[in-house]
Protein backbone atom coordinates (compact mmCIF):
# COMPACT_ATOMS: atom_id res chain seq x y z
CA UNK A 1 0.00 0.00 0.00
CA UNK A 2 1.40 3.03 -1.35
CA UNK A 3 1.35 5.76 1.26
CA UNK A 4 0.16 9.50 0.79
CA UNK A 5 1.55 12.56 2.59
CA UNK A 6 2.12 16.74 2.20
CA UNK A 7 5.38 18.05 1.94
CA UNK A 8 6.04 21.74 3.64
CA UNK A 9 6.26 24.57 2.10
CA UNK A 10 8.91 24.83 -0.48
CA UNK A 11 8.40 25.41 -3.95
CA UNK A 12 10.26 23.08 -7.26
CA UNK A 13 12.76 24.78 -9.32
CA UNK A 14 11.28 23.74 -13.36
CA UNK A 15 13.27 20.58 -14.14
CA UNK A 16 15.89 20.82 -16.80
CA UNK A 17 14.11 21.90 -20.62
CA UNK A 18 10.77 22.73 -18.57
CA UNK A 19 9.57 26.10 -18.61
CA UNK A 20 8.70 27.87 -15.94
CA UNK A 21 4.41 27.53 -15.19
CA UNK A 22 2.64 30.40 -15.50
CA UNK A 23 0.25 31.51 -12.31
CA UNK A 24 -3.52 30.22 -12.83
CA UNK A 25 -5.05 33.75 -12.39
CA UNK A 26 -3.68 36.86 -10.60
CA UNK A 27 -6.05 36.70 -7.61
CA UNK A 28 -4.71 33.38 -7.09
CA UNK A 29 -0.65 33.59 -7.44
CA UNK A 30 0.36 32.50 -3.77
CA UNK A 31 -2.15 29.81 -4.31
CA UNK A 32 -0.16 28.64 -6.74
CA UNK A 33 3.43 29.05 -5.97
CA UNK A 34 2.65 26.91 -3.18
CA UNK A 35 0.59 24.29 -4.59
CA UNK A 36 3.35 21.94 -5.18
CA UNK A 37 4.00 22.60 -1.08
CA UNK A 38 0.63 20.74 -0.41
CA UNK A 39 0.22 18.42 -3.13
CA UNK A 40 0.55 14.33 -2.85
CA UNK A 41 3.77 13.14 -4.01
CA UNK A 42 4.39 9.58 -4.82
CA UNK A 43 6.94 10.04 -7.68
CA UNK A 44 9.64 7.47 -5.85
CA UNK A 45 7.13 5.24 -5.10
CA UNK A 46 5.94 5.04 -9.27
CA UNK A 47 9.26 4.12 -10.44
CA UNK A 48 8.75 0.47 -8.18
CA UNK A 49 5.28 -0.11 -9.25
CA UNK A 50 4.67 -3.51 -11.10
CA UNK A 51 1.49 -2.62 -14.10
CA UNK A 52 -1.16 -5.59 -13.49
CA UNK A 53 -1.00 -6.68 -17.07
CA UNK A 54 0.15 -5.41 -20.28
CA UNK A 55 -1.44 -3.06 -22.45
CA UNK A 56 -3.52 -5.81 -24.53
CA UNK A 57 -4.73 -7.06 -21.49
CA UNK A 58 -7.42 -4.59 -21.10
CA UNK A 59 -8.96 -6.07 -23.96
CA UNK A 60 -9.20 -9.53 -22.42
CA UNK A 61 -10.55 -8.41 -19.74
CA UNK A 62 -13.29 -6.78 -21.22
CA UNK A 63 -13.98 -10.67 -22.56
CA UNK A 64 -13.04 -12.09 -19.35
CA UNK A 65 -15.23 -15.14 -18.68
CA UNK A 66 -15.46 -14.44 -15.20
CA UNK A 67 -17.14 -11.11 -15.63
CA UNK A 68 -20.99 -11.27 -16.26
CA UNK A 69 -22.54 -10.42 -20.02
CA UNK A 70 -23.82 -6.93 -21.09
CA UNK A 71 -27.51 -8.93 -21.02
CA UNK A 72 -26.81 -10.36 -17.62
CA UNK A 73 -26.04 -6.73 -16.16
CA UNK A 74 -29.03 -4.58 -17.78
CA UNK A 75 -31.91 -7.66 -17.72
CA UNK A 76 -32.70 -6.61 -13.95
CA UNK A 77 -33.43 -2.68 -15.46
CA UNK A 78 -36.99 -1.27 -15.27
CA UNK A 79 -36.50 -0.70 -19.01
CA UNK A 80 -35.43 -4.22 -20.05
CA UNK A 81 -37.90 -5.94 -17.69
CA UNK A 82 -40.35 -3.97 -20.02
CA UNK A 83 -39.34 -5.02 -22.60
CA UNK A 84 -39.04 -8.42 -22.00
CA UNK A 85 -42.71 -9.02 -20.30
CA UNK A 86 -43.95 -7.22 -23.33
CA UNK A 87 -41.97 -9.94 -26.05
CA UNK A 88 -42.37 -13.07 -23.94
CA UNK A 89 -46.00 -13.44 -24.54
CA UNK A 90 -45.23 -14.17 -27.75
CA UNK A 91 -47.89 -11.21 -29.09
CA UNK A 92 -50.51 -10.17 -31.89
CA UNK A 93 -48.97 -7.55 -34.14
CA UNK A 94 -52.00 -5.19 -33.81
CA UNK A 95 -51.99 -1.61 -32.75
CA UNK A 96 -52.77 -2.53 -29.05
CA UNK A 97 -49.41 -3.86 -28.78
CA UNK A 98 -47.68 -1.56 -30.59
CA UNK A 99 -48.81 1.37 -28.59
CA UNK A 100 -47.82 -0.86 -24.96
CA UNK A 101 -44.48 -0.80 -26.92
CA UNK A 102 -44.41 2.94 -27.58
CA UNK A 103 -45.38 2.94 -23.84
CA UNK A 104 -42.82 1.42 -22.50
CA UNK A 105 -40.21 3.36 -24.44
CA UNK A 106 -41.54 5.92 -23.03
CA UNK A 107 -41.67 5.21 -20.02
CA UNK A 108 -38.15 3.88 -20.23
CA UNK A 109 -37.02 7.57 -21.18
CA UNK A 110 -36.13 6.76 -24.70
CA UNK A 111 -38.11 10.24 -25.06
CA UNK A 112 -41.70 10.91 -26.44
CA UNK A 113 -40.58 12.01 -29.94
CA UNK A 114 -38.14 9.19 -30.49
CA UNK A 115 -40.44 6.55 -29.24
CA UNK A 116 -43.64 7.56 -31.47
CA UNK A 117 -41.39 7.81 -34.62
CA UNK A 118 -39.78 4.54 -33.79
CA UNK A 119 -42.94 2.83 -33.67
CA UNK A 120 -44.69 5.28 -35.96
CA UNK A 121 -42.03 3.18 -38.53
CA UNK A 122 -43.37 0.00 -36.98
CA UNK A 123 -46.52 0.36 -37.40
CA UNK A 124 -46.04 1.49 -40.89
CA UNK A 125 -44.23 -1.48 -41.42
CA UNK A 126 -47.20 -3.94 -40.05
CA UNK A 127 -49.27 -2.39 -42.38
CA UNK A 128 -47.29 -3.60 -45.05
CA UNK A 129 -47.27 -6.83 -43.82
CA UNK A 130 -43.14 -6.32 -43.47
CA UNK A 131 -43.26 -8.47 -40.83
CA UNK A 132 -44.39 -12.77 -40.45
CA UNK A 133 -44.79 -12.35 -36.35
CA UNK A 134 -43.37 -10.40 -33.30
CA UNK A 135 -40.15 -12.68 -33.78
CA UNK A 136 -39.64 -10.48 -36.85
CA UNK A 137 -40.33 -7.69 -35.56
CA UNK A 138 -38.26 -8.03 -32.14
CA UNK A 139 -35.29 -8.37 -34.89
CA UNK A 140 -36.42 -4.84 -36.74
CA UNK A 141 -36.25 -3.36 -32.73
CA UNK A 142 -33.40 -4.27 -32.35
CA UNK A 143 -31.74 -3.24 -35.64
CA UNK A 144 -33.40 0.16 -35.69
CA UNK A 145 -32.63 0.78 -31.39
CA UNK A 146 -28.46 -0.29 -32.75
CA UNK A 147 -28.75 2.60 -35.70
CA UNK A 148 -29.72 5.10 -33.14
CA UNK A 149 -26.85 4.90 -31.20
CA UNK A 150 -24.08 3.58 -33.40
CA UNK A 151 -23.42 7.24 -34.45
CA UNK A 152 -22.35 7.39 -30.40
CA UNK A 153 -20.31 4.77 -30.08
CA UNK A 154 -16.38 5.71 -30.42
CA UNK A 155 -14.45 5.09 -27.74
CA UNK A 156 -11.77 7.67 -26.19
CA UNK A 157 -8.15 7.43 -27.50
CA UNK A 158 -5.97 9.06 -25.19
CA UNK A 159 -3.03 9.02 -27.95
CA UNK A 160 -1.10 11.01 -29.37
CA UNK A 161 -0.70 13.87 -26.04
CA UNK A 162 1.24 13.25 -23.05
CA UNK A 163 -0.01 13.93 -20.66
CA UNK A 164 -3.74 13.44 -22.35
CA UNK A 165 -5.92 16.10 -19.75
CA UNK A 166 -9.27 14.35 -19.31
CA UNK A 167 -11.90 16.77 -17.26
CA UNK A 168 -14.25 14.85 -15.20
CA UNK A 169 -17.62 16.79 -14.85
CA UNK A 170 -20.93 16.47 -13.44
CA UNK A 171 -23.39 17.00 -10.78
CA UNK A 172 -23.26 15.58 -7.25
CA UNK A 173 -24.12 11.82 -6.66
CA UNK A 174 -23.57 10.65 -10.07
CA UNK A 175 -21.09 8.55 -9.34
CA UNK A 176 -18.17 10.73 -10.64
CA UNK A 177 -15.06 10.04 -8.52
CA UNK A 178 -15.81 6.57 -8.59
CA UNK A 179 -15.75 6.87 -12.18
CA UNK A 180 -12.61 8.28 -12.12
CA UNK A 181 -11.13 5.79 -9.83
CA UNK A 182 -12.20 2.89 -12.25
CA UNK A 183 -10.67 4.88 -15.03
CA UNK A 184 -7.40 4.88 -13.56
CA UNK A 185 -7.90 1.30 -12.89
CA UNK A 186 -8.40 0.61 -16.68
CA UNK A 187 -5.93 2.70 -17.85
CA UNK A 188 -3.04 1.28 -15.31
CA UNK A 189 -4.45 -1.94 -16.88
CA UNK A 190 -3.47 -0.96 -20.52
CA UNK A 191 0.18 -0.10 -19.36
CA UNK A 192 -0.26 3.66 -18.88
CA UNK A 193 0.81 6.01 -16.26
CA UNK A 194 -1.49 8.22 -14.59
CA UNK A 195 -1.94 11.24 -12.13
CA UNK A 196 -5.03 12.69 -10.53
CA UNK A 197 -6.28 15.80 -9.56
CA UNK A 198 -8.65 15.94 -6.24
CA UNK A 199 -9.86 19.18 -7.61
CA UNK A 200 -13.73 18.67 -5.77
CA UNK A 201 -12.60 20.49 -3.06
CA UNK A 202 -16.28 21.32 -2.29
CA UNK A 203 -17.43 18.33 -1.12
CA UNK A 204 -16.54 16.77 2.13
CA UNK A 205 -14.44 13.59 1.80
CA UNK A 206 -14.17 14.27 -1.74
CA UNK A 207 -10.40 14.34 -1.60
CA UNK A 208 -9.99 11.54 0.51
CA UNK A 209 -12.14 9.23 -2.05
CA UNK A 210 -10.04 10.05 -4.54
CA UNK A 211 -6.88 9.50 -2.63
CA UNK A 212 -8.32 6.06 -1.47
CA UNK A 213 -8.83 5.05 -5.81
CA UNK A 214 -5.32 6.06 -5.96
CA UNK A 215 -3.65 4.29 -3.42
CA UNK A 216 -5.57 0.84 -4.61
CA UNK A 217 -4.39 1.39 -7.93
CA UNK A 218 -0.96 2.68 -7.00
CA UNK A 219 -1.90 6.00 -8.69
CA UNK A 220 -0.06 9.11 -7.37
CA UNK A 221 -3.16 11.98 -6.23
CA UNK A 222 -2.53 15.74 -6.03
CA UNK A 223 -4.40 17.38 -3.45
CA UNK A 224 -4.63 20.45 -1.10
CA UNK A 225 -6.76 20.84 1.81
CA UNK A 226 -10.63 20.96 2.07
CA UNK A 227 -11.50 24.55 0.32
CA UNK A 228 -8.45 25.12 -2.02
CA UNK A 229 -8.91 26.49 -5.36
CA UNK A 230 -9.84 24.03 -7.92
CA UNK A 231 -7.61 25.16 -10.85
CA UNK A 232 -4.86 25.41 -8.81
CA UNK A 233 -4.82 22.08 -7.59
CA UNK A 234 -5.63 21.02 -11.04
CA UNK A 235 -2.92 23.54 -12.37
CA UNK A 236 -0.46 21.59 -9.97
CA UNK A 237 -1.70 18.10 -11.00
CA UNK A 238 -0.79 19.09 -14.98
CA UNK A 239 2.54 20.42 -13.93
CA UNK A 240 3.65 17.06 -11.89
CA UNK A 241 2.03 14.94 -14.66
CA UNK A 242 3.99 16.93 -17.33
CA UNK A 243 7.36 16.67 -15.48
CA UNK A 244 6.95 13.11 -14.84
CA UNK A 245 6.28 12.31 -18.37
CA UNK A 246 2.87 10.71 -17.38
CA UNK A 247 0.35 9.75 -19.88
CA UNK A 248 -2.87 10.35 -18.67
CA UNK A 249 -4.10 12.72 -16.12
CA UNK A 250 -7.44 12.86 -14.96
CA UNK A 251 -9.00 15.78 -12.66
CA UNK A 252 -11.77 15.92 -10.60
CA UNK A 253 -14.25 18.59 -9.95
CA UNK A 254 -16.80 19.82 -8.08
CA UNK A 255 -20.95 18.91 -8.73
CA UNK A 256 -22.33 21.72 -6.63
CA UNK A 257 -21.49 25.05 -5.71
CA UNK A 258 -23.15 27.77 -3.59
CA UNK A 259 -24.83 28.27 -6.73
CA UNK A 260 -25.24 26.76 -9.86
CA UNK A 261 -23.55 29.61 -12.01
CA UNK A 262 -21.09 29.81 -9.60
CA UNK A 263 -20.16 25.97 -10.33
CA UNK A 264 -20.32 26.95 -13.94
CA UNK A 265 -17.88 29.88 -13.96
CA UNK A 266 -14.94 27.57 -11.79
CA UNK A 267 -15.15 25.47 -14.40
CA UNK A 268 -14.50 27.59 -17.10
CA UNK A 269 -11.66 29.19 -15.05
CA UNK A 270 -10.31 25.45 -14.45
CA UNK A 271 -10.41 25.83 -18.05
CA UNK A 272 -8.44 29.14 -18.92
CA UNK A 273 -5.84 27.82 -16.02
CA UNK A 274 -5.07 24.40 -17.77
CA UNK A 275 -4.70 26.50 -20.83
CA UNK A 276 -1.47 28.47 -19.31
CA UNK A 277 0.22 25.29 -19.44
CA UNK A 278 -1.24 23.97 -22.70
CA UNK A 279 -3.47 25.49 -25.07
CA UNK A 280 -5.24 22.45 -26.12
CA UNK A 281 -6.14 20.99 -22.69
CA UNK A 282 -8.33 19.55 -21.43
CA UNK A 283 -8.20 17.03 -24.37
CA UNK A 284 -11.57 15.76 -23.41
CA UNK A 285 -14.43 16.75 -21.12
CA UNK A 286 -16.04 14.11 -19.56
CA UNK A 287 -19.96 14.48 -18.34
CA UNK A 288 -21.25 11.85 -15.61
CA UNK A 289 -24.59 11.23 -16.44
CA UNK A 290 -26.45 9.05 -13.64
CA UNK A 291 -29.06 6.93 -15.65
CA UNK A 292 -31.66 7.10 -13.13
CA UNK A 293 -31.79 10.49 -13.68
CA UNK A 294 -34.22 10.53 -16.90
CA UNK A 295 -35.13 13.31 -18.94
CA UNK A 296 -33.25 15.29 -16.20
CA UNK A 297 -29.87 14.25 -17.66
CA UNK A 298 -31.30 16.25 -21.03
CA UNK A 299 -30.96 19.39 -18.87
CA UNK A 300 -27.78 18.88 -17.21
CA UNK A 301 -25.85 17.96 -20.70
CA UNK A 302 -27.32 21.35 -21.87
CA UNK A 303 -26.05 23.20 -18.88
CA UNK A 304 -22.08 21.24 -18.66
CA UNK A 305 -22.49 21.61 -22.78
CA UNK A 306 -22.37 25.92 -22.78
CA UNK A 307 -20.48 26.49 -19.76
CA UNK A 308 -16.91 24.01 -20.33
CA UNK A 309 -17.69 22.51 -23.78
CA UNK A 310 -18.42 18.94 -22.93
CA UNK A 311 -16.44 16.39 -25.53
CA UNK A 312 -17.76 13.08 -24.39
CA UNK A 313 -20.66 11.44 -21.59
CA UNK A 314 -20.16 8.54 -19.01
CA UNK A 315 -23.68 7.03 -18.30
CA UNK A 316 -23.64 4.90 -15.15
CA UNK A 317 -25.96 3.25 -12.78
CA UNK A 318 -27.86 1.10 -15.71
CA UNK A 319 -27.72 -1.86 -13.96
CA UNK A 320 -30.52 -0.96 -11.77
CA UNK A 321 -32.67 1.87 -13.28
CA UNK A 322 -35.88 1.58 -15.54
CA UNK A 323 -34.86 5.04 -17.39
CA UNK A 324 -32.08 3.11 -19.59
CA UNK A 325 -33.71 4.75 -22.62
CA UNK A 326 -31.72 7.68 -21.65
CA UNK A 327 -28.98 6.75 -23.51
CA UNK A 328 -31.24 6.66 -26.79
CA UNK A 329 -32.28 10.37 -26.03
CA UNK A 330 -29.19 11.42 -25.24
CA UNK A 331 -27.99 10.10 -28.61
CA UNK A 332 -30.64 11.68 -30.20
CA UNK A 333 -30.45 15.31 -28.56
CA UNK A 334 -26.80 15.64 -28.91
CA UNK A 335 -24.98 13.21 -31.03
CA UNK A 336 -21.88 13.80 -28.15
CA UNK A 337 -19.99 10.14 -27.91
CA UNK A 338 -20.97 8.10 -25.43
CA UNK A 339 -17.37 7.09 -24.22
CA UNK A 340 -18.24 4.24 -21.35
CA UNK A 341 -21.15 2.75 -19.29
CA UNK A 342 -21.39 2.11 -15.68
CA UNK A 343 -23.13 -1.86 -15.22
CA UNK A 344 -22.05 -2.16 -11.61
CA UNK A 345 -19.58 -1.24 -8.80
CA UNK A 346 -16.70 -3.22 -9.59
CA UNK A 347 -13.66 -1.47 -11.39
CA UNK A 348 -14.32 -3.97 -14.42
CA UNK A 349 -18.26 -2.72 -14.96
CA UNK A 350 -17.03 0.08 -16.27
CA UNK A 351 -17.32 -0.69 -20.04
CA UNK A 352 -16.64 1.32 -22.99
CA UNK A 353 -20.13 1.62 -24.74
CA UNK A 354 -21.08 -1.09 -27.35
CA UNK A 355 -24.18 -0.48 -29.13
CA UNK A 356 -24.98 -3.68 -29.96
CA UNK A 357 -24.16 -5.17 -26.78
CA UNK A 358 -26.35 -2.31 -24.87
CA UNK A 359 -29.21 -2.63 -27.26
CA UNK A 360 -28.77 -6.88 -27.13
CA UNK A 361 -28.75 -6.48 -22.70
CA UNK A 362 -32.51 -4.75 -23.05
CA UNK A 363 -34.41 -6.65 -25.16
CA UNK A 364 -35.25 -10.73 -24.52
CA UNK A 365 -32.80 -12.94 -26.98
CA UNK A 366 -35.68 -14.86 -28.49
CA UNK A 367 -39.69 -14.72 -28.56
CA UNK A 368 -40.97 -16.07 -25.72
CA UNK A 369 -37.79 -15.55 -23.70
CA UNK A 370 -37.49 -13.19 -20.45
CA UNK A 371 -34.58 -11.51 -20.75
Amino acid sequence: MLKFWKKKAATEAPQAGETAATPAETVDTGVVDNAVATSVAIAEDEASVQLETATDAASAHEASPGRRSWRERLAGSGFARGLSTLFTRNPVLDDAFLDELETCLITGDVGVTAATDLVEDLRRRVGKREFADAGALLDALRDELVRRLKPVELPLDVQGRQPFVILMVGVNGVGKTTTIGKLASRFRNEGRSVVLAAGDTFRAAAVEQLQSWGARHAVPVIAQGSGADAASVIFDALQAARSRGTDVMIADTAGRLHTQSGLMDELAKIRRVLGKLDATAPHEVLLVIDGTTGQNAIHQVRQFREAIGVTGLVVTKLDGTAKGGVVFALAREFGLPIRFVGLGEGAGDLRVFDAAAFVDGLLPETLGANG
